[in-house]
């Protein structure tokens, strides 16, 4: 789902770092995005899923395998207040609960869990709703940088007893052996890597209970601000998405939703969209599905995306997609 989750600009800062290193310029890599570079230097911006999804996918074209160095760079200072709630969390098993509440604020495309399975614990990431090109770059530094998440957390590397990959073993395979010193299992049934359980009850060097409860409630504030901005987009989505066949505009959309068209595109700047990007994205969600299904000719899905000429569809389904809507058809 386009636009449907907040983050922070981490990952992307990362990304942007790792490349500059290599004499790659950040305008190359924020190609199609909506990130400008005075976004980069606000602290409190917010982006969405799709932008950084963007960003990723650029690193990606540039170097296969991005996703396991990108994850070994994201240490736990990485994620501002809730780094610092971790770290001062009283034991292992502590921390990961904690991390395990505001997956928001760790900016996980994953549902996160800890699985018991006799002696062993698997840190599990499922659910991934994304885009399938990018599941596996998802997968990779998802673990990674869990992976350095527990190893800052202790003070030691945390040693592994097994990682398992829904993913078939790429041609980078060796180097996963640099991340995961451990049996590796690909086309497994789940994403995970698994410790002794005896660990989480480890104390962590840097425990502090005062400093701890002082970021657990600055956490617990934030992730109340992302969680609402997202339920707000969510409305908006749910609005926009009933009416393609005749959009509302702006105005219109401002009207239902009980505010401003001014405070409603304000609103969508923060968010890194306009009303018209939004748009787009849900006629070409509906217009893939519709496509997929077969059932209907293309003048018609034209007719219930809000187009009032089949030929400005096929011109908008090309912007978004590069290849015709008969092209796109199974």
């Amino acid at each position: 789902m386009l636009h449907s989750h907040l983050t922070t600009l981490n990952a992307v800062s990362l990304i942007l770092g790792t490349f500059k290193a290599q004499g790659m310029p950040s305008e190359a890599l924020l190609a199609g995005s909506g990130i400008c570079a005075a976004d980069l230097g606000r602290a409190d911006a917010r982006i969405t899923t799709h932008q950084e999804m963007r960003v990723c996918a650029n690193a990606v074209a540039l170097q296969q395998d991005i996703g396991l160095e990108l994850g070994q760079r994201m240490h736990v200072s990485s994620y501002g207040m809730l780094g610092y709630a971790l770290l001062t969390s009283a034991t292992f098993g502590d921390a990961l609960r904690l991390a395990l509440c505001y997956p928001a604020l760790l900016g996980t495309l994953f549902e996160l869990s800890l699985v018991q399975e006799e002696e062993r614990i698997w840190f599990t990431a499922s659910d991934y709703r994304e885009d399938p090109a990018l599941a596996m770059f998802n997968v990779e530094l998802c673990l990674v940088s869990l992976k350095v998440i527990c190893d800052d957390l202790l003070g030691q590397p945390l040693p592994l007893l097994g990682a398992r990959f829904e993913h078939d073993a790429p041609a980078y395979r060796a180097h996963y052996a640099e991340h995961f010193d451990c049996p590796l299992q690909f086309e497994a049934t789940a994403n995970a890597f698994a410790f002794d359980r005896r660990w989480l009850d480890q104390p962590l060097p840097l425990a502090d209970a005062v400093t701890h409860q002082a970021m657990a409630e600055r956490c617990r504030k934030q992730n109340t601000e992302f969680t609402g901005r997202q339920a707000w987009l969510g409305r908006i989505r749910q609005l926009l998405g009933s009416q393609l066949h005749a959009a509302p505009g702006l105005d219109g959309l401002a009207l239902q939703m009980n505010c401003s068209a001014r405070t409603l595109r304000r609103h969508l700047q923060n968010l890194g969209c306009s009303y018209q990007e939004l748009l787009d994205e849900l006629r070409f969600e509906r217009a893939k599905q519709l496509l997929g299904e077969d059932a209907l000719p293309i003048h018609r899905i034209a007719e219930q995306l809000g187009f009032s000429e089949t030929a400005s569809f096929r011109h908008a389904f090309v912007r978004w997609s590069g290849v015709a809507p008969s092209q796109f058809r199974p």
